[in-house]
């Protein structure tokens, strides 16, 4: 059994919001620039391009080639928020997005062109970028998309003091619905961070045209008017010493494309600072800078880490946690890889929260089940699914992997606190259950909850909270995950249209939310909305596939196997994904059929 830690999570981020709105204040009088009588006949929100400056500098790494195009330009939104409701009402149906609009008490809602938006990480095709050399030649011109909930800051001093929307825009394949805007008197950045590839630019100077594409000027009212931007490339080595030419920046380590506890996937543990000739030079956040919040799903979707990525085979993991332990530790293959184990503040890449504060002391009086909202837990069918070899640990064995997650549909959220008799290994495990009004008023045992002491867990599992099973094509079980115990995170945005969803959950890595080998208490909670992303990568909790014959399985994710949380509906806890196995015994495949209209391994 292992926790999302040894995982390595790249998520669901730091948000770099503060950092962004001192970028973009300074450009507050651009917005007041008139709109042309075609953008003034659209209604809405009057919306503008903007740039925070007029000049950027990029680092193409010598180790890592490529310059992402992060060029500080935003998108403002004046005369109310920049707003929308995305859903599909199954995985039959396709994605719909509406643009929400208020005037006062009037609500409008303005249905999006079918087939625009296909899933839920942003406006695809938002923005057009040109970049022409020192000598006016051509060099690149690509589109990119663009997420409403990317990090942003106020543009006016008289702005609403927080954004009420999530930060970013859902990455998970079984997203079902979602909410975007940018606030009114605030500016989104337009880079699409991790869902934009790194282009290549030799070292030298640009300057780039930025513009939002015609479909979209036409759509909601915005004028054109592009940004220009000098953009100068310098070429970089994270090997050159701080202070030198060139030298290395505080640069973190970057997340590897694969990690575990999906939502909990993380992003790369910090390399040594590098400062004052201690430890290896270290590198800034790739691929997106400080100053955005670009990419991943909030949960997998916000800032600048990835998303949730696919399972990683454990001989590739083994392999790059080696590389890093040895000599060449910060040799390109060695540092390009996610280093195991959770931080603080690291969970899909797109979160950062505290941890929900367990009661002081255990419940007293009778344990009893009010009649109270309560949640509803649901599982998303797999993903992230490829087969791996158990490397030096198990020789010789095939394993079946996959990424599964749990999600609360509400109305209630699910709270669960762990308390420690002295002296015992288990934690005793009560679920809460409140009023309308947040009021507690009721509770019931519910299990035990665990301490893993393994390097990269050590923190608390809630035991039970959900199974994997791998079904034959008669739906029977032949094989059983390891893997059921759990520290509860809210790792992805599943869907925050439901009623009580939380767009702005607590709880969402597990540095914050899982405890400590001390602690008298915990408390973890799964809110409304959101889900917890486990990748189920490595011996003991992904399937033993070695002897199977080849042919047809249902992966089965089941939530509350053993019905001991007290929730609305105990009939909508398990999914399935068909999966065809094939191969030879070291070299087994697997073909993963689309699941209705989601086409995601």
């Amino acid at each position: 059994m292992m926790t999302r830690s040894q995982q390595g999570r790249t998520n669901r981020l730091a948000r770099p919001s503060i950092a962004v709105a001192a970028a973009v204040a300074v450009t507050a009088g651009v917005v007041a620039a008139a709109p042309d009588a075609k953008t003034a006949a659209v209604a809405g929100p009057k919306l503008s391009l903007i740039a925070a400056s007029k000049s950027v500098t990029l680092d193409s790494w010598k180790e890592e080639p490529g310059v992402y195009l992060d060029l500080g330009t935003y998108l403002t939104s004046e005369k109310g928020a920049f707003e929308f409701k995305v859903t599909r009402k199954s995985y039959k149906d396709p994605v719909v997005a509406s643009q929400i609009i208020r005037n006062g008490k009037k609500t409008t809602t303005k249905v999006l062109p079918a087939g625009l938006v296909k899933d839920f990480s942003g406006l695809p095709d938002f923005m057009e970028v040109s970049v022409v050399d020192a000598a006016g030649k051509s060099v690149l011109k690509k589109t990119e998309s663009f997420c409403p909930n990317n990090a942003s800051g106020r543009v006016r001093p008289d702005a609403p003091a927080n954004s009420k929307f999530p930060q970013s825009c859902p990455a998970n394949p079984f997203t079902l619905g979602s909410v975007w805007g940018v606030e009114n008197g605030w500016a989104a950045n337009t880079y699409a961070g991790y869902y934009s590839a790194p282009v290549q630019l030799a070292a030298g100077t640009y300057t780039a045209k930025i513009s939002v594409t015609k479909k979209y000027r036409d759509l909601f009212g915005i004028a054109n008017k592009p940004q220009s931007v000098k953009v100068t490339v310098r070429e970089r080595s994270w090997e050159q010493p701080e202070g030198g030419s060139g030298g290395a920046a505080a640069k973190v380590a970057s997340s590897s494309p694969h990690a575990g506890h999906a939502g909990h996937q993380a992003a790369a543990d910090p390399a040594p600072s590098g400062h004052a000739g201690h430890g290896a030079p270290a590198r800034t956040d790739a691929p997106a800078s400080s100053t955005t919040g670009a990419g991943a799903t909030f949960n997998v979707g916000h800032g600048p880490y990835p998303p949730a990525p696919p399972a990683l085979p454990w001989a590739l993991k083994k392999q790059a946690a080696e590389k890093q332990a040895g000599k060449d530790a910060f040799g390109a293959q060695g540092f390009s890889a996610a280093r195991v184990g959770d931080r603080a503040g690291q969970t899909d890449g797109s979160r950062q929260a505290p941890g929900a504060q367990p009661n002081a002391k255990r419940p007293t009086g009778k344990a009893a089940v009010p009649n109270v909202p309560k949640p509803d837990l649901r599982s998303l069918p797999a993903y992230g699914i490829t087969v791996s070899d158990g490397y030096e640990d198990v020789p010789g064995k095939d394993y079946l992997a996959f990424s599964a997650n749990v999600w609360n549909a509400g109305p209630a959220k699910l709270v669960v606190d762990g308390f420690r008799s002295p002296g015992k290994e288990l934690m005793d495990a009560y679920q809460y259950f409140y009023d309308a009004k947040g009021k507690q008023v009721g509770y019931t045992p519910t299990g035990t909850m665990e301490w893993d002491p393994r390097p990269g867990h050590e923190h608390w599992h809630f035991t039970d909270f959900a199974s994997y099973r791998l079904l034959k094509a008669d739906k029977k079980e032949t094989v059983r995950s390891g893997k059921e115990a759990f520290c509860l995170a809210n790792t992805d945005a599943v869907d925050y249209t439901v009623k009580n969803a939380n767009w702005h959950p607590s709880n969402t890595d597990l540095s914050t939310a899982c405890g400590q080998e001390n602690s008298i208490s915990v408390r973890e909670v799964l809110d409304v909305g959101s889900g917890d992303t486990y990748t189920q990568d490595l011996p003991g909790q992904s399937f033993d596939i070695t002897n199977l014959p080849n042919g047809t399985y249902y992966i089965q994710v089941l939530a509350n196997p053993e019905n001991r949380l007290k929730e609305t509906n105990h009939k909508n806890n398990s999914a399935l994904r068909k999966v065809v196995l094939g191969g030879k015994k070291g070299a087994r495949t697997v073909k993963v059929p689309a699941h209705h209209l989601v086409n995601a391994n």
